[in-house]
């Protein structure tokens, strides 16, 4: 698809991330195949979505943000 604007990458992370609260999860559906990244409270479950990950450097971007270097898959 034709973009009009450049879409550049965010440079400093969208929510704070706490690793002794937090555990980073990339949530994929078996359905359509779409993959969106964030962090799964560790005491509460709830999951809180932080990029859509279209392709591998969108995960690097992702990575690179906050840090992490174990993503756990979630189905």
């Amino acid at each position: 698809m034709f973009r009009l604007f450049k879409k550049s990458p965010r440079s400093t992370p969208a929510a704070p991330y706490d690793p002794a609260t937090q555990k980073p999860i990339l949530r994929c559906s078996i359905c359509t195949g779409e993959q969106v990244a964030g962090f799964r409270d560790l005491q509460t479950g709830k999951f809180t979505d932080i990029m859509l990950i279209r392709n591998e450097k969108d995960l690097q971007i992702f990575k690179e943000q906050y840090g992490v270097t174990d993503i756990t898959k979630e189905f």
